[in-house]
Formats: structure tokens, C-alpha cells, sequence
């Protein structure tokens, strides 16, 4: 089992890891959500140049956490993509120029397999086949995880991601950014019941309902004319929490919903949850309920790993060093890419 050194620059962490035989050495993330806090959210130009700033430092901080020396280092990874580019290229010509500079193999890796296998470093035991519902600021989609770096998606959001309607809600309630954490805390003070919100079934053109794919813009514009509604009728205070509740049920209720039934069709029986909103206290109650009520095993990650982190990216960059798979170095960053299309990325 190889010893990976990985950095994540997708966004608006800055993030650098070590992992071996699927456990962290060391773990080092400087967050930018202070930053871009008062922008309501995240400034792709602002985001590049706080990952200048502080890659060698991250860098230097979890060689020495780890205790280990650049010859105790097997590959060097780096994000890809998805991502924002100027924020991708950091962390990319960073892995690169470190992989040439010492002599080790470079792998680039995709973002989103990185979400997968943040479950990988809580399940020692989990391997495929399994299900992973992948919910982030960006993306809200149901994966078949066949095998490393082999995916099918059996569905996603026709429009906005789950962690951004969370972010968007909280924005309309004068929140403040990010919006997820301050909803869920929120919500444990709120009543779930307070206000009916819609599901948002997806329809095929033929009139029929897709089971397994979501829909979070009609919701946002229930909770807008809600608060309107409410805002006329001079309701004061307006009743945040309950609101946050409703809402944060409503979104749980959707994406427990859609996996279940999508396990339940395909015959999966392990289900695991990556992303920024696994973190979510409403999602991880309902899921693990309805999941034991199915005879399903669900597996969420530890809580700082739900939100990017290096340790994801190197723990799926030592499945695929182990198989044999490095990347060039003349690869370059996507700011889009399918997970689908994951071994593109390697020469094997």
C-alpha cells in the first residue's frame, strides 16, 4: 500500500493530506469561508491567490504532522476537477512541480471520487459494489460505484445542487454564508411541521415521474413566497427558525427518499453519503432511519471529512496508484468533467 501525498485546491479550501493503507497521517485545511463571507459567497480570483498564499505552509504543516520525509512518499495527487481553474491550477502545477522535483509518480484526481472515498477512511471494511449519494455546494447526484474510478450516475438534480439551495435560503433569510451549518443549527430549534414546502418530482416528457432524479428551484421559490407572504402579513419576528426547519426537512425528506427507492430497485445494499451536506444533522437522522427500516447500511463520513479536505483525494489516489494508474504530467485542470469519464485521467 502506497503512502500519497495529496492537495486540494477545488475551491475555497486550501488543503493538504497524507494517507496510507486508508488511514490520515496528518490532515491540514486553511478555510477561506471568512474571506469570501462578506462577498455571499465564493470569488474565484480572491480564491487563487489565498491558495498562493498558503500552500507551503499547509505543505510544510502536514509533512511535519505526519512525521515523514519526501523519500517516506510514494505519489504525489492533486484535484483536477472539477473546480474552479485558477484555484485547480494551484494545486496541480504545486503536485506536479513536487513530483518532478523528488522523483515520485503524479496523480491527478477527480473531485468528486474524492467525496466517495472520504467514507473509505471511516469504513476500513467498504468496497464496492455500493451507492453513494454525493451531496455538495455544487452537486446532488446518486452514484453506482462499481469499482474504482467506474461510476454510473442513476441521478441527479435537473438544476440546482442541495448545498446550494441551502446556501440560496439562507441568503433570502439574511443568514449569511455558508448557508448549510447555520440552517441545520437553526433548525434544531425549529419546528419541522411549520410550513408544507414542495418535493419537486422530476417529469419525463412522456408524463411520467423519474424516480430517482431531484429538482431544489421550486422549493427555494416556496420558501421566497413564503417569506413574502409572511413579510405582508407583518409577521414579526419572522419565524426563522421555523422556516429553517421546514425547509432543511423538506430537502431530507427528498434525498432520503430518492436513494432508498434507488437502492431498493437496484438491490444495493450499502449506501454511503459524501459531499458538504452530509454534515447535515436532518439528512443523517432521516437517512439512517429509513435505511434500518430496509435492512440498508449507510456510512457517513466523520464530519471533516464531509467538506473538501486533501485525505479524500489521497485516499482515492492510492486506490488507483495501487492499481497501477499515474497521470501525466502534461495534464491538465477541467473546471467540468463527468465522474464518468474518471479514467481518462491516468495511463494504465
Amino acid at each position: 500500500m502506497a503512502t500519497i501525498l495529496a492537495i486540494e485546491t477545488s475551491c475555497d479550501e486550501t488543503a493538504v493530506a497524507i494517507v496510507k493503507k486508508r488511514q490520515v497521517l496528518s490532515s491540514v485545511v486553511a478555510s477561506q469561508s471568512e474571506l469570501h463571507g462578506t462577498y455571499g459567497g465564493v470569488v474565484p480570483e480572491l480564491a487563487s491567490r489565498q491558495h498562493l498564499e498558503t500552500i507551503n505552509s499547509c505543505l510544510s504543516e502536514a509533512l511535519s504532522e505526519a512525521g515523514l520525509s519526501w523519500q517516506e512518499i510514494d505519489g504525489v495527487a492533486a484535484t483536477c476537477a472539477p473546480g474552479l481553474v485558477g484555484a485547480l491550477l494551484v494545486g496541480v502545477t504545486t503536485a506536479k512541480t513536487l513530483a518532478m522535483l523528488h522523483n515520485k509518480p503524479f496523480l491527478g484526481v477527480h473531485h468528486l471520487e474524492g467525496h466517495i472515498y472520504a467514507s473509505y477512511l471511516a469504513e476500513e471494511q467498504l468496497k464496492p459494489p455500493f451507492l453513494c449519494l454525493l451531496v455538495s455546494g455544487g452537486h446532488t447526484i446518486i452514484i453506482y460505484v462499481k469499482d474504482c474510478g467506474h461510476y454510473e450516475i442513476l441521478g441527479s438534480t435537473r438544476d440546482d445542487a442541495a448545498g446550494e439551495a441551502f446556501d440560496k435560503v439562507a441568503r433570502l433569510l439574511k443568514l449569511g454564508y455558508p448557508g448549510g451549518p447555520i440552517i441545520d443549527k437553526l433548525a434544531q430549534q425549529g419546528n419541522p411541521q411549520a410550513f408544507k414546502l414542495p418535493e419537486g418530482k422530476i417529469s419525463l416528457p412522456e408524463g411520467g415521474y423519474h424516480p430517482y432524479d431531484f429538482s431544489f428551484s421550486g422549493l427555494k421559490t416556496a420558501v421566497l413566497r413564503l417569506v413574502q407572504k409572511l413579510e405582508q402579513e407583518k409577521a414579526s419576528p419572522l419565524p426563522v427558525e421555523d422556516i429553517a426547519a421546514s425547509f432543511q426537512a423538506t430537502v431530507a425528506k427528498v434525498l432520503t427518499k430518492r436513494t432508498i427507492q434507488c437502492a431498493l430497485d437496484y438491490g444495493i445494499k450499502i449506501i454511503t453519503v459524501g459531499g458538504g451536506v452530509a454534515a447535515n444533522s436532518g439528512l443523517r437522522e432521516n437517512l439512517l432511519a429509513a435505511a434500518e427500516k430496509h435492512d440498508l447500511q449507510v456510512y457517513f463520513p466523520p464530519l471533516k471529512l464531509c467538506t473538501d479536505n486533501a485525505a479524500m483525494i489521497a485516499c482515492a489516489a492510492e486506490d488507483h496508484f495501487d492499481r497501477g494508474h499515474t497521470s501525466p504530467l502534461n495534464l491538465g485542470v477541467e473546471s467540468r468533467m463527468a465522474i464518468t469519464k474518471v479514467m481518462q485521467l491516468y495511463q494504465h
